[in-house]
């Protein structure tokens, strides 16, 4: 059982010191592991363990597991003792040596018993405890059903003489974060422990002593200045945001926002997006998202007003933009932007200068799409050399290590996806690019890929018909067509092919290759299933290209061509906020989405481009992509369980109020600024809105191939006139993205994603986190059922409630996790949403026990509801939580991580895990 991990380097390569639970320190040692493990595989298989070659050289193999995954995670040079204990227990389940784990755990517990844990009260000599007590009092303060006295209790334990500061800090954060499986609300309590260190951090760099300072005392507005000062004179910040009226600017920052923060979110902006100087942070959680706003306002008329503007959304957490805008926003370089479109040519020039592009697109945080259908296939002629293609393998080989070298300034890996239309001779290849046997020359472990699916292939498959491949060289029209003219030139190949025009092609049953596909997608989790023919019939921007691909993530649909490369610039409101019991707060959202389009709109001028394509490109057309996330969250807090109808009518509703306000507030800033250049001739000029294009879908469509609902409830005809008159500002305006990690900043779900499970470790590139629905923890508690036992019964059901017997059957319902619920209410849901959007969503899918016929079911309902993408498939098999202690299992801090959700089992892995730091790049 192979644990996916984002992290391969080693934290600590040299010598390690165990603090034992006397408060003692001794160097480490290794054999003590083996000689545990040693006794525990004894207690289970007897004294003839004792001889055995296997034994021993299984008690090495695991030992050598314990030390590495130690080194691997640990942020300091000394280990708590119990630490140790945890990662071999974990170590020992992970192998599937359940017996031998569970007589390790028992001697644990007799020995425990058997001590008189006694804390080790500190020295004042090396611990100020009188501050430790204040600041875990200040991470306590105001916050529901948690208290200081657990806190200091683990804090003793790991305190030792001798601990500085630093370790000291961690020692305070890994001691509250222990708690939180008991209690959610410890995530809170651990995140102002770690905003604490991050004060100390900060201000000690900026005043060049040591500095600490609780939140009370905390001056923000000198902070910011001095930040400010240091960050330009690094080159860092770029200079311009000195010259804002700053007293004007700091008297808007709120510092209590501060501690909104959950663990998971503070931790991922601590190690990821704070700016830094040589690893030292000394950027604090609302000098980040003013810098981001004053970024973002710094071309603006009243840039202070607007920036406050920007910053009130940003912090509040009811709107986030994309990653890359947060990591580069009022930078030196503000590459701002999320994904980026690519088609490339069948020439060496240009597949070359492809690879160039992805580099520099990648380099500062871009994620890639690609599109090689037009690379002429296997066995096509090559004129110049009178000689034979070897398609396009070979050189989606070369993409997938140029997207593994350039990892975006270390923050993360670089991220693309190959996508490749069904017709094309190498499709069958292509579905072989993520498998884990055969010739590795021939594999792309690191690239996602996708299928470019016409409609004219799924119309064969549900006849049963054949269906031909061909190599682009031969029929390079086809690349361009989409809907009838497709479906008539594809024919008129075929029949060229019979009567000898065509030299490569190849006859296969449309099903065969329709099964072959979903196998592949079911053993490796790619290539992902996407839809050409609406992608492009429902496209605004049909009169001045043709969508090629999707992007990395699949909700991305614009035009590429040699001459442009597609750009998309993201940010998703947090529907969460913009709910209350009574419903959609509609007032509110309207006030969210208007400026966040604003903003959105401020990216393309802002930008740094890193290809002049990319430029071009997006000052002509200048697409944005508006998203949402914490959808089931609006769910839980409306009391709709996902699986209802009640749950797909909200996404109904819902989306047609962010699509009414989207459009009105980029008709708004063409009545301001001027409507985007390519405007005359789109779906737009015609008065033709997202809603109305599914019309045109339906008429491409042959007999009942589209089922979908044209229901809608605000004016829209009053919106239409307005659009034709004023124009709009941008080509697109919509796009549901997956916000793995935005999520994680607000603390909400991401995206649309269903609940995946109501007590989890989400891991990700900042570590390991216990993850409890504090949903429903407020739920048990208001029903007296909130106790230890609960915690028990949601580990070892998997985070479920189904076979929870004392659950009562309506908060069964409404946390009901992803697994338990039937993808066809993901698909209804989407498809509700998707005749409001001009682009597309990432529509994860989950099957609790996969088979041919679901599968197959599955994403024929996805075509035939409209869809225009979906992105993973997950499934149970995939995934487990294991039901060991979850004790110690918080984030990069940990130096022992224990739980990690999804892993990969063999060839038979189905998709990525939850929250895969590979699939962040839209994020």
């Amino acid at each position: 059982m192979a644990v996916s991990s984002a992290r391969t380097d080693l934290a600590h390569d040299g010598p390690f010191r165990v603090v034992r639970r006397d408060g003692s320190v001794s160097p480490f040692d290794a054999t003590k592991i083996s000689v545990a493990l040693t006794k525990a595989f004894l207690a289970v298989e007897g004294d003839a363990a004792a001889t055995s070659s296997r034994i021993h050289h299984l008690v090495a193999e695991l030992t050598a597991r314990v030390e590495t995954s130690l080194r691997r995670h640990a942020t300091t040079d000394a280990v708590h003792i119990e630490q140790i204990q945890d990662l071999v227990e974990l170590t020992l389940m992970r192998g599937e040596h359940h017996k031998v784990a569970r007589a390790y755990v028992l001697y644990r517990e007799e020995h425990a018993k058997a001590r008189d844990i006694t804390p080790v009260e500190p020295d004042p000599a090396y611990v100020d405890w009188a501050r430790v007590e204040r600041v875990v009092a200040e991470a306590v303060a105001g916050i529901e059903d948690v208290s200081a006295a657990p806190v200091l209790a683990e804090a003793k334990r790991n305190i030792y003489d001798g601990i500085g500061a630093g370790e000291l800090a961690t020692a305070l954060i890994m001691s509250a974060r222990t708690l939180v499986e008991q209690e959610p609300n410890f995530s809170y309590v651990t995140a102002r422990l770690l905003l604490d260190k991050l004060r100390g951090e900060a201000l000690t760099y900026l005043a060049g002593e040591p500095r600490q300072a609780g939140h009370r005392e905390l001056d923000y507005p000198g902070y910011f200045r001095a930040y400010l000062r240091r960050a330009i004179e690094l080159d860092l910040v770029d200079r311009e945001l000195a010259t804002f009226d700053l007293d004007r600017v700091v008297a808007a920052i709120r510092p209590e926002r501060d501690l909104d923060f959950g663990f998971l979110g503070l931790q991922t902006l601590y190690d990821r997006y704070f700016l830094h100087h040589d690893g030292t942070r000394f950027e604090l959680p609302q000098a980040f998202f003013l810098r981001v706003a004053m970024g973002l306002a710094i071309r603006e008329d009243d840039r202070e007003a607007r920036a406050i503007e920007f910053y009130e959304l940003l912090s509040s957490f009811r709107f986030m933009t994309s990653t890359p805008t947060l990591f580069n926003s009022g930078t030196t370089r503000p590459q701002l932007s999320s994904c980026f479109l690519t088609t490339v040519d069948d020439e060496l020039s240009s597949i070359f200068q492809a690879y160039k592009n992805n580099a520099l697109l990648a380099k500062y945080s871009g994620g890639l799409g690609n599109d090689w259908t037009p690379v002429r296939g296997l066995g096509a002629h090559i004129k110049g050399t009178n000689g034979q293609s070897q398609g396009v393998v070979p050189f989606l080989k070369i993409a997938n290590d140029t997207a593994v070298a350039v990892n975006q300034g270390g923050k993360r890996k670089g991220a693309a996806c190959a996508y490749l239309e069904t017709w094309h001779i190498d499709v069958e290849e292509f579905l072989d690019l993520r498998k884990n046997t055969g010739d590795d020359r021939r594999r792309t472990h690191d690239m996602n890929t996708a299928n470019w699916v016409p409609d004219e292939f799924l119309r064969r498959v549900e006849a049963d018909a054949d269906w031909t491949l061909f190599s682009p060289d031969e029929t390079p029209d086809l690349h361009d067509l989409y809907g009838t003219a497709f479906s008539d030139a594809y024919r008129a190949y075929e029949t060229a092919a019979d009567r000898g025009e065509i030299k490569v092609f190849r006859r296969v049953r449309a099903v065969e290759l329709w099964r072959r596909m979903l196998t592949m997608l079911f053993e490796t989790g790619h290539p992902w299933i996407t839809f050409k023919d609406p992608c492009n019939l429902r496209s605004p921007q049909q009169h001045a290209g043709v969508v090629h691909s999707s992007n990395l993530c699949t909700e991305i649909t614009l035009n590429t061509s040699l001459d442009e490369v597609a750009v998309c610039n993201l940010g998703s409101v947090n529907l969460a906020q913009h709910v209350t019991p009574a419903g959609l707060d509609t007032e509110q959202l309207e006030r969210t989405v208007k400026t966040a389009v604003r903003m959105l709109d401020n990216v393309i001028d802002i930008n740094f481009y890193t290809i002049p394509e990319a430029r071009s490109s997006n000052l002509r057309h200048r697409p944005v992509g508006l998203g949402i996330m914490g959808f089931q969250d609006a769910l839980f807090a409306l009391r709709l369980p996902i699986a209802s109808a009640e749950a797909v009518e909200f996404a109904d509703r819902g989306m047609e109020h962010v699509s009414y306000y989207v459009i009105a507030a980029s008709a708004d800033l063409a009545a301001e600024r001027g409507r985007y250049a390519s405007f005359e001739g789109s779906l737009w000029s015609r008065g033709i809105l997202p809603i109305d294009s599914l019309r045109l879908l339906a008429d491409a469509r042959e007999g009942d191939a589209l089922d979908v609902d044209y229901s809608s409830t605000l004016d829209w005809e009053a919106l239409r006139a307005r659009v034709r008159a004023t124009g709009m500002r941008n080509s697109n305006v919509m796009a549901i993205a997956p916000t793995a990690t935005i999520s994680n900043i607000c603390g909400v779900g991401q995206s649309i994603e269903p609940l995946f499970q109501n007590l989890f470790v989400k891991s990700n590139m900042s570590g390991d986190f216990t993850v409890i629905n504090p949903h429903l923890v407020r739920d048990l508690k208001a029903r007296g059922l909130w106790d230890e036992v609960m915690v028990s019964d949601l580990k070892y059901f998997d985070g479920s409630l189904g076979r929870i017997d004392r659950i009562p059957a309506d908060l069964k319902a409404l946390y009901a996790t992803a697994f338990e619920v039937d993808s066809r209410w993901l698909v209804d849901a989407a498809s509700r949403r998707q005749k409001w959007i001009d682009q597309a969503q990432s529509l994860n899918l989950y099957l609790d026990a996969p088979s041919g016929r679901k599968l197959d079911e599955l994403y024929r309902y996805a075509w035939h509801k409209g869809l225009k993408t979906t992105y993973y498939l997950r499934a149970r098999a995939a995934t487990s939580v294991e039901k060991s202690t979850l004790r110690g299992t918080d984030g990069k801090l940990n130096a022992v991580p224990t739980v990690p959700v999804l892993e990969t089992i063999g060839d038979t892995a189905l998709a990525c895990r939850i929250d895969d730091p590979d699939c962040e790049a839209c994020q």
